[in-house]
């Protein structure tokens, strides 16, 4: 591969003025991450839709269209790549595990092959992408944009052709330091707004989204609706829809949806994550003082750091899961979600599943789509906000057989047993398996009551033929793309189809991605169809009413169970040992009498009065299902 492939000069080489590219190697970066094979050992490793991919024309100005992007790795290898709009779940197609000969493959055929690349972008609007001037479209005597105190290199007040930009209509720019070398994609449904103190180079800001207050961007992509202020300081990173960040520091990190970080203690750094919410003073190490910054690190979706929580890269922490202290033995905890990673004398000790009973996990699955702040209509996230799916279920399958597999190797009284350089004591592998249980009963049972909803059925065998799933796709692994869940066949699908050259349009690719996102609950089904005979023992060509009864009883027995528990949970926010603090004097009833008018009585708060509602909801809907095929029992 020619150097600038293998190096960080391609910013450089774009800046010099009056340059044009030498060969098509340079402006086809981002096909080098469109068409290498993905190996499927791991979680996909998600990137980007594009509106465009700037194409090797003589042109000066790249409004950061085609840039590499050394995102997770550091500085040492890009794995991202920068477009003028972009989303979260376009795969990057592009292995954990790089495969240089596939790479090298493939970047050979595209240069061979110019008609191809072009084809990629024949339907796009380039035209601003090749200005050779940097412009503020319509112009400020429009009123559609506001520039106030502000310096913004590269625009149409720069003479400077080496220097680029483009600023959205109806962006806000007030009290700005310097924005060099960026596009703020700002429109009337989702304006932006870049503030006072504000600095970012190589940048891309996406619609609807807030940088204010001293924020310092460095070769950063900023999604829908995200919020960077307070002097937050990030490089070589990418935030996607409804982002936060205050205070602290990321340093090439991988921000899926709602990737929130408030603290001024905290560092994300070299790391994948998505609903996620880093606790003060989390951070992480991706240098070993070895080989340099070669280590790197996923949270998966839901996964949450305390105070003062570490992590040294390499890791991985399953879906929905709690760190707590500091943790330096590599771990993977990815087929066992849900769960707590605490340390105790410098030892991780893993809790499997007991996060299923958290009345903050089943809060943040309700916060997160009531904090989707995108006005755009054009979303280009798609967001799934299942808290149960069969991503999580798949991995909690797998969970389940680890634990009954430790438990039958090292002996039932064994006190300790030991998982990727973790500790799981005996009563919490126990429960670990219970807690797995709970949750599939209650997405199988989630997933039959709805497939048999309102049909009064005649006979066992309507019941059979209406259970038949509509399609084949869905069966076997899902994969998670950051925020978008899907099988991973139809993700394979793509990737082929676009290696082949049967797919070579941005329309076809994200048409491809709607359709994963709208057939969801059809490819669920087809999942949960095929897991009914290996969790219940049942072949789905022979079930009868009989046995949908039994697994609706246990399956709602699984849910009022699980309630119970998220209750229990609740209530312990309203124990006597969280009443303190609250009282002016420091006396018992006035410490009640001030936690009363402050937090309210535990029986009428809105949370705890859903979870009984849902207890009531579900147990009727239950009943009714028994009750329509009853008599076929």
């Amino acid at each position: 591969l020619p150097e600038v492939l293998n190096t960080g000069r391609f910013f450089s080489l774009q800046r010099e003025p009056g340059r044009c590219p030498e060969n098509p190697q340079e402006t086809i970066l981002t096909l080098l991450i469109i068409v290498a094979r993905f190996e499927f050992t791991r979680t996909l490793f998600p990137a980007f839709q594009i509106d465009f991919i700037q194409t090797h024309r003589n042109r000066d100005a790249v409004f950061l269209t085609g840039c590499k992007l050394p995102v997770v790795q550091g500085s040492l290898e890009g794995h991202g790549a920068y477009f003028p709009v972009q989303n979260a779940h376009f795969p990057l197609l592009r292995p954990q595990h790089r495969h240089e000969k596939e790479i090298g493959r493939f970047v050979v055929d595209f240069i061979g092959n110019a008609d191809r690349l072009v084809s990629f972008v024949a339907e796009a609007d380039c035209d601003f992408a090749f200005r050779e001037l940097g412009s503020i479209r319509h112009g400020e005597d429009q009123g559609r944009r506001f520039l106030r105190n502000s310096h913004a290199a590269g625009f149409t007040f720069s003479d400077r052709r080496h220097e680029t930009g483009r600023i959205g209509d109806f962006c806000r720019i007030c009290g700005t330091c310097r924005l060099y070398n960026g596009s703020i994609n700002s429109n009337e449904s989702a304006p932006v707004h870049i503030g006072h103190g504000v600095i970012c180079d190589d940048f891309i800001i996406s619609s609807g989204s807030h940088v204010d207050d001293g924020a310092m961007l460095t070769r950063c992509f900023v999604g829908q609706a995200c919020q960077l202020g307070h002097n937050y300081s990030a490089s070589d990173s990418l935030f996607f829809s409804n982002c936060q960040g205050e205070n602290g520091e990321a340093c090439a990190i991988f921000a899926g949806p709602y990737t929130v970080t408030h603290h001024k203690s905290t560092l994300l750094i070299a790391g994948m994550f998505s609903f996620m919410n880093a606790g003060s003073g989390s951070n992480q190490s991706n240098h070993m003082y070895k080989l340099g910054p070669i280590h790197q690190g996923t949270l998966e979706r839901g996964a949450k750091t305390t105070s003062d929580s570490y992590i040294l890269w390499p890791a991985r922490v399953g879906a929905f899961s709690l760190v707590m202290g500091r943790h330096v033995n590599h771990a993977d905890t990815s087929n066992l979600p849900f769960s707590y990673l605490i340390e105790q004398q410098n030892t991780t000790y893993l809790v499997p599943g007991v996060n299923l009973r958290s009345v903050g996990t089943i809060r943040d699955a309700q916060k997160w789509p009531k904090r989707d702040k995108r006005t755009d209509p054009n979303r280009l996230d798609y967001i799934n906000y299942n808290l149960l799916s069969p991503y999580t279920i798949q991995k909690m399958f797998k969970g389940r057989s680890i634990l009954k597999e430790l438990k039958r190797v090292s002996g039932e009284t064994s006190e300790i047993y030991f998982y990727q350089s973790a500790k799981i004591k005996n009563s919490s592998l126990n429960s670990g398996i219970r807690y797995y249980e709970i949750a599939i009963h209650k997405f199988l049972g989630n997933s039959i009551i709805k497939r048999l909803e309102g049909i009064n059925f005649k006979d066992n065998e309507e019941i059979r033929r209406r259970l038949k799933p509509d399609t084949e796709i869905g069966v076997g692994e899902w994969v998670d793309i950051a925020g978008l869940i899907a099988p991973k066949s139809e993700v394979e699908k793509l990737i082929d189809g676009i290696e082949s050259g049967e797919i070579n349009r941005l329309k076809s690719m994200n048409a491809c991605f709607a359709a994963m996102h709208d057939n969801y609950y059809t490819y669920e089904w087809t999942w949960a169809y095929h897991k009914i005979q290996e969790f219940y023992g049942l072949n789905p060509e022979t079930i009868t009413a009989k046995d949908i009864i039994a697994i609706v009883r246990a399956w709602r027995e699984a849910v009022v169970g699980l309630d119970r528990m998220v209750y229990d949970d609740a209530r312990k926010e309203f124990s006597l040992s969280s009443m303190t603090g609250f009282g002016a004097d420091g006396s018992r009833d006035e410490m009640k009498l001030d936690f009363g008018q402050v937090r309210g009585d535990f029986e009428s708060n809105p949370f705890v009065t859903a979870v009984l509602k849902h207890i009531d909801d579900k147990t009727a809907l239950g009943e009714e299902l028994i009750n329509r095929i009853g008599q076929l029992a």
